[in-house]
Order: structure tokens, then C-alpha cells, then sequence
């Protein structure tokens, strides 16, 4: 390989790193709440995630003591978004 084709593909990958570091410096800042550290919540910290997902419904639904808002997204994945502190 010669110098030049080198030069160029270092340099092409240097854009490309720095492409991608702009990208995610840029990227918004986490706005969703965080998974409680309250006494309601704390039993669901010692199970795995998509164990403790099945439970949120029993407070988080319409019928519940803490129902979601109207615009929330699909209820089915909650500890995808809302992560444990």
C-alpha cells in the first residue's frame, strides 16, 4: 500500500471517529425518569428485569393507584426506558 492511499484511508477514518463522537455529543439528554428507590419498589430490585416488568401493571394501569398518563408509550417494555439507579 502506498503513502497516499494510507494518508487518505487514516484520514477518512479519522472523519469518520470524529463524525461519530459529534454525533453522540450531541445527542439529547436522558429524560426519562429513572426506576424508584422507594419502599413500593424496592421487592422488584432483586428480581431481573423482564421478572419485574411483569408486576409494574398491577399499579401502572388504568385500574391501578398509579396509572399511567395518556401519552405514555406501550407499557410492555418498562425497564427499557426507565433504568434502576
Amino acid at each position: 500500500m502506498n503513502t497516499t492511499k494510507r494518508y487518505l484511508l487514516n484520514g477518512l477514518f479519522a472523519l469518520t471517529c470524529l463524525g461519530l463522537f459529534l454525533f453522540l455529543y450531541k445527542a439529547p439528554p436522558e429524560t426519562t425518569p429513572h426506576y424508584p428507590q422507594d419502599d413500593t419498589h424496592l421487592p422488584y430490585y432483586s428480581l431481573k428485569k423482564k421478572e419485574a416488568e411483569k408486576h409494574c401493571g398491577e399499579c401502572h394501569s388504568v385500574e391501578g393507584t398509579s396509572p399511567l398518563p395518556e401519552n405514555h408509550p406501550p407499557p410492555h417494555r418498562c425497564l427499557f426506558c426507565h433504568k434502576r439507579e
